[in-house]
């Protein structure tokens, strides 16, 4: 079964939170799903990311706002996968 795991910023707002969703995911793929992950930002990073993106310029277009807000989801890409490699090679 393909399983498709939402986690907000909350979710992945610290490392103990971040670990906790690899867990959950490694889980799921050990018994036998496919498993798509999809992250947000870690807590506040998008709401501060726009409030400095205004200070430089508030008339900024949107394609460039959506270029630095992308940047908090590859954050927790980049740190949730971290701690799957560090736990499978752990764990599995």
């Amino acid at each position: 079964m393909l399983i498709v795991k939402k986690f907000g910023g909350s979710s992945v707002a610290n490392k103990e939170r971040i670990f906790n969703v690899a867990k959950r995911c490694i889980e799921d793929y050990r018994a036998g799903h496919d498993v798509v992950v999809v992250l947000s930002a870690m807590g506040d990073t998008t709401d501060d990311l726009i409030a400095l993106a205004n200070t430089i310029n508030p008339n900024a277009k949107k394609r460039e706002l959506d270029m630095l807000l992308t940047t908090g989801e590859q954050v927790s890409v980049s740190w949730l996968w971290q701690c799957r490699h560090w736990m499978c090679r752990q764990y599995l």
